[in-house]
């Protein structure tokens, strides 16, 4: 029973470090699987953090907090979409600075608002998402095995870890079985054949940059307001990028990400009860060894997968109408 416990107890710090990257997993699988490429994600992520933290702690609201990240995560998609798909700029160059303008803003803004040296004020009360219990916990925790792991893993996570969840549903089933799904589809594959069917590539492009601008700021937010009580510079620590590498792993798939995701989030959930484990042989892990993994799995996927993964065939290339 011990060993049902830890499991459960890993999976819980599994589901939780692997929520923020999902969000920005599902938010870059959107805007590429439309043509745009995004490595903004990181960025978007970071302003969503400060601005869901300033709003909550403000205004005591942690769903106001939600709002203000996801309104100041589509304000800098928006950004990004009128340079890429209005202008047809380099899409890698104003992803880049993106993240420069996120990590710049965040960091003057909270310093000179607050004087902690960028981090805001710590979110109580309402101004954080509460733990929810699932129907039934009571009933089902005694049963063997999965009373435990929907106690523990399933059960008593924030709202937007099950928003997150609601998120990967609809994103599977609206790119396979809606027409605003197929056509997403179709202009990230061939938005000439799109836009000669009547059909606007530009309006595409930019609902696919909104939505991903609302799952960067609902992953943003729940860095900042749920599972942190307040916003700490750049809290994302590389995350929009991990998720860039789990939506390649994952050939632009939804719930293969969710798997990609999940790993990554279990090498963090082991790292942090590996820490200063001692191995037989070897001696005390040292910390920094240990908090690496995840990046360097990304590395090791990446290298694995990059030649294998079969991006949309108009990712990155702006599209001109022919007269």
């Amino acid at each position: 029973m011990e060993i049902v416990q830890t499991i459960a107890v890993i999976l819980d710090s599994t589901i939780r470090l692997s929520i923020p990257l999902l969000c920005a997993a599902l938010a870059g699988l959107w805007s590429e699987r439309s043509g745009v490429v995004d490595i903004g994600l990181e960025g978007k992520m970071l302003i969503a953090a400060f601005a869901s933290a300033v709003v909550a702690y403000h205004s005591g609201s942690a769903w106001a907090g939600l709002g203000a990240g996801m309104l100041a995560a589509i304000a800098l998609s928006l950004v990004h979409g009128f340079a890429a798909i209005t202008w047809r700029g380099n899409q890698i160059v104003s992803g880049v600075a993106i993240n420069m303008l996120a990590v710049g803003l965040t960091a003057i803004l909270g310093n000179a608002w607050y004087g902690q040296g960028g981090r805001t004020p710590n979110l109580e009360g309402a101004a954080r998402f509460p733990e929810l219990d699932l129907p039934f916990v009571g009933a089902l925790k005694e049963i063997p095995v999965f009373g435990p792991i929907y106690d523990i893993a399933i059960s008593g996570h924030a709202a937007p870890v099950y928003l997150a969840v609601l998120a990967l549903v609809l994103t599977a089933l609206t790119l396979k079985h809606t027409r605003f799904g197929l056509r997403l589809r179709a202009v990230g594959e061939n938005p000439a054949a799109v836009d000669t069917a009547g059909v606007s590539v530009a309006g595409l492009r930019y609902a696919a940059v909104i939505i991903c601008g609302a799952l960067c700021g609902l992953g943003g937010t729940y860095l900042a307001v749920s599972q942190s009580a307040g916003f700490l510079p750049q809290m994302t620590a590389g995350k929009g990028f991990i998720a860039l590498a789990a939506v390649i792993f994952a050939n632009w798939r939804p719930w293969p990400a969710l798997f990609a995701c999940l790993l990554f989030g279990l090498l963090d959930a082991v790292a942090i009860r590996l820490q200063g484990v001692v191995l037989p042989g070897i001696g005390q892990v040292p910390v920094q060894a240990i908090q690496a993994l995840p990046y360097v799995m990304t590395v090791v996927l990446l290298a694995g997968f990059i030649g294998k993964a079969t991006p949309p065939k108009a990712s990155g290339l702006p599209y001109v109408k022919e007269r």
